[in-house]
């Protein structure tokens, strides 16, 4: 998983889940997500189909969004429920699919809003300073 989600997940810690969370990071994350021979994009893809196997959805839309965060397209997102229908069932595939594209569109939807506000803040420096790199009118 990404910092940016161990981060979250660090701060959601309360009293009662503080040593389950602190078990989580210090193992999953911090020993298993690390070792070598599998790339996070592979773990990823692992972890998608034993969480759509298990039938996991809130674990499943934390990963969905690491499996972004790694690389992996929707296309792919979509190929994995598929494959996991055969395999577990379509009730688990079908629900994992739901949540693997809500997660995609939550994702593109906070891509879009980034985007808009890196443009909006790109707008506001060229009318505090002018356009810079403007060309001036030049005599023939």
């Amino acid at each position: 998983m990404s910092p940016s989600f161990a981060t979250r997940a660090l701060s959601s810690t309360t009293p009662f889940n503080a040593p389950l969370q602190e078990a989580v990071t210090s193992f999953a994350w911090g020993q298993v997500w690390s070792r070598p021979g599998l790339g996070r994009r592979d773990r990823s893809l692992l972890n998608l189909a034993i969480l759509i196997a298990l039938s996991k959805p809130t674990e499943l839309a934390g990963h969905t969004r690491g499996a972004l965060n790694n690389g992996i397209t929707k296309e792919e997102l979509a190929e994995v429920a598929l494959h996991a229908a055969v395999y577990c069932g379509f009730p688990a595939a079908l629900d994992a699919a739901r949540t693997m594209e809500r997660v995609v569109n939550e994702v593109e939807a906070e891509q879009l809003a980034e985007r808009e506000r890196q443009k909006e803040q790109e707008h506001e420096h060229e009318k505090e300073h002018g356009h810079e790199g403007k060309k001036e009118d030049k005599e023939p």
